[in-house]
């Protein structure tokens, strides 16, 4: 049974903390091989599941350390449809994938749930598409259609909330909320940037989420911005409405943009002092901002400098 799904926790002033850049961490610092960026890959093995959990472990450590609560994300970024196929894995392996998924979650909150206020289990789920480019793009019915195969398994389980990460376009955001909604489960809707601050689309984040909030009845419960540098997006976060539903980031730690990501062969962990101090700086511009987290490239460190600037002002 879910623990927080009729009232999840961060909907509230507390403070709560996500992981970093898990697929990065996986290929540059664990040595592993990640085809078509699929994590959900290292559940078939018990060495896998094994540096899935240490990882997971070095953030709840974090959330103890600075006694805030903590966001569970799944490895299950890619574990659809279209990329299971891609890796010529079933339906069924796929389905499969994201409950196990969970259950290795489960284990984290079992093992922390005594020294961390809050631990919540999100279903993480990601675009059809690539989410820098947009290449697949999808009317509002289309993108429900495919994404509500992989929410209705994750609704099967203890999961609290879906979280759909860089997502690169309007319509395919829609079809996310309404899956979610027609499943009763709490959905975080992450758009990516580019460093013009507008959505890979070339759409503005303020018509993505009031676009997104019109067509599905203010369904998700919060927005998220991810996979982008805090520079690339501060400037445009001016309005009286739209930006107070953003409660999360997780920044890269590089100010790369993504075309330049996409080229490197070595990882850029930037300085995570100076991230954690644009996060002091965002945080003055978007005042429900409380989930704080990583993406490419960022670590613990890098989290526990974003809590401690953070911290200095909620």
């Amino acid at each position: 049974m879910s623990q927080y799904r009729d009232a999840l926790p961060q909907l509230s002033e507390e403070l709560f903390i996500t992981d970093g850049g898990l697929e990065t961490t996986l290929i540059f610092h664990e040595g592993y091989d990640l085809p078509e960026f699929a994590a959900y890959t290292l559940l078939d093995s018990e060495s896998g599941c094994d540096s899935l959990r240490n990882y997971f472990r070095q953030y709840a450590n974090v959330a103890k350390k600075h006694q805030v609560g903590f966001i569970l994300e799944s490895m299950t970024y890619r574990a659809s449809m279209d990329w299971g196929k891609k890796l010529e894995h079933t339906a069924e392996k796929i389905r499969d994938m994201n409950r196990q998924g969970i259950e290795l979650l489960q284990g984290i909150r079992e093992e922390f749930g005594d020294v961390i206020p809050h631990i919540v289990i999100s279903g993480c789920m990601g675009p059809r598409g690539d989410g820098y480019q947009g290449n697949i793009t999808m009317t509002p019915d289309e993108a429900e259609y495919y994404h509500h195969t992989q929410i209705a398994t994750l609704a099967e389980t203890d999961a609290d909330m879906v979280t759909a990460f860089t997502i690169p376009y309007i319509t395919e955001a829609i079809g996310i909320a309404n899956a979610a909604k027609a499943e009763s489960i709490p959905v975080v809707i992450g758009f990516t940037v580019e460093t013009d601050g507008r959505l890979p689309s070339g759409e503005l984040l303020s018509d993505a989420i009031t676009q997104v909030d019109a067509a599905t009845d203010n369904y998700p419960a919060y927005y998220m911005i991810n996979c982008a540098y805090p520079t690339h997006f501060a400037s445009i976060l001016n309005g009286a409405d739209w930006p107070q539903r953003i409660r999360a980031v997780r920044a890269n730690a590089s100010a790369k943009s993504h075309a330049e990501l996409d080229e490197s062969t070595e990882l850029d962990a930037g300085d995570p002092q100076a991230l954690g101090a644009l996060y002091h700086n965002l945080k003055g511009k978007l005042e429900n901002l409380n989930v704080l987290g990583g993406c490419c490239g960022t670590d613990p460190r890098h989290i526990s400098e974003m809590c401690r600037a953070v911290s200095n002002v909620v």
